[in-house]
């Protein structure tokens, strides 16, 4: 018998990752559905258990091709990227791939054209192999999505423009492994209201998370503009969800929280569980270590938004738009009215107020301010102090952050800090 056929290899095999993209597959006839799940247990075996790395397919014949190299050869076959200009696609000394490239081949779609395809194989050094399958792909758009599906999850995924919210709880190393048990889990059901509560009002999530030991970092999978917004409402709503338990809380249970947020780059991968790469991702990259240096600094209770100038795609079918960090919190301004009505511990929200702080002028308006904080490896970076205000009818307003008053320069949790030239939300 063939093992792939075995009961035995079905248990440890990933055609479950099928039925969890059961709204692309159920309109599949039972021959196409089985003819993917052998391909996914061959993607299986050219993974080796996180040994390889499946670059990129195409219909090729009777089956796919693919592009398989070692994990180590990400690295490997990088060089780094060259400064300023257009670079091309390998360098002229080693005959490797550009980092730029490879990062590009790992942004982009994996499927190619057979051309494509030859010449990633030609400047890699790596053959193509073919895949022999029990009938040929359709190459329909409902098939050719899924099967783009099943390849990233055995590959890397790079996103220049991520943002990411991570939530830490203060003194966690100091709590007894009850309470740090009782904490986690206060904030991992804030979470998961936050993002009921948000399904509520219609608007659209799909956020993952991946633990820090005392937080967590949280993602939207949706890059857009729009995505990446809604992760900033959905830090809000984190936060008030724990500020109301908080002052319920007569122990130790509930966490004492601190935050910030981010745009950069990252890269996604899936992590091996039970012989499997995880259905769930995982990143890591400029963004993540980005807001470890940035949390560090952060003083209990205090939001902390990143200093960041980026393109971010307005939709998931147009172009992008250029976004800096005053110009984002100035968006999430304008369109956190469409979570007014949401109820917090039973009181309903009239009102919600976002903003980045900054000294007051005499002719009474306000700008924003630039803090410069230094990593304990000695490096400077600038950041913005931002501050959530949420009116409840007939219940006192939840007051999120620090007021930019806290941070004179005398008591200043950072190395200095310079106003910037920008009108603020009073």
């Amino acid at each position: 018998m063939d093992p792939k056929d075995s009961g035995i290899f079905r248990l440890a095999s990933v055609g479950s990752y099928l039925d969890a993209l059961s709204a692309i597959t159920d309109e599949m006839s039972l021959k196409e559905r089985s003819n993917l799940i052998f391909l996914d247990r061959c993607l299986h075996e050219l993974w080796g258990l996180g040994q390889n790395v499946i670059l990129n397919w195409c219909l090729e014949g009777d089956g796919i091709a693919l592009l398989v190299i070692p994990h180590y050869g990400v690295a490997a076959y990088s060089t780094q990227a060259q400064v300023g200009g257009a670079a091309p696609a390998a360098d002229a000394v080693t005959g490797r791939p550009k980092q730029d490239f490879f990062q590009a081949l790992l942004s982009g779609r994996r499927s190619l054209t057979g051309a494509q395809m030859a010449k990633v194989s030609r400047l890699l050094g790596v053959d193509s192999m073919h895949i022999a399958l029990r009938e040929p792909l359709k190459n329909t758009p409902a098939q050719n999505e899924i099967i783009e599906k099943m390849v990233k999850r055995y590959s890397i995924t790079y996103v220049p423009n991520r943002g990411v919210s991570l939530f830490d709880i203060v003194g966690f190393s100091l709590l007894s492994p009850f309470e740090q048990m009782m904490q986690l889990n206060s904030l991992s059901y804030s979470l998961n209201s936050a993002q009921s509560k948000l399904l509520s009002k219609r608007i659209g999530v799909d956020f993952s998370r991946t633990t820090t030991g005392d937080g967590f970092y949280i993602w939207n999978r949706n890059l857009t503009l729009e995505g990446n917004i809604n992760l900033y409402h959905f830090m809000q709503l984190v936060l008030a969800d724990n500020a109301i338990a908080h002052k319920k809380a007569q122990h130790n249970n509930v966490p004492r929280l601190r935050a910030c947020f981010h745009v950069g780059s990252s890269y996604e991968f899936h992590q091996a569980e039970g012989l499997n790469p995880t259905l769930y991702n995982y990143i890591v990259g400029d963004v993540t270590v980005e807001l470890a240096r940035m949390i560090e600094r952060a003083l209990p209770g205090q939001i902390l938004v990143g200093d960041f100038r980026t393109e971010m795609p307005a939709d998931r079918h147009s172009g992008t738009l250029p976004v800096d960090s005053v110009d984002f919190v100035d968006m999430a301004t304008r369109t956190v009215g469409q979570l007014a009505g949401i109820e917090l511990s039973g009181e309903r929200v009239d009102a919600i107020r976002c903003y980045l702080t900054g000294p007051k002028l005499t002719n009474g308006e306000f700008t924003v301010r630039h803090i410069v904080i230094n990593d304990k490896h000695g490096i400077s970076r600038r950041v913005y102090n931002a501050k959530v205000n949420i009116y409840r009818h007939n219940a006192e307003p939840i007051l999120l952050g620090i007021e930019d008053r806290v941070l004179d320069p005398d008591t200043l949790p950072a190395d200095g800090a310079e106003p910037l030239l920008r009108p603020a939300h009073a």
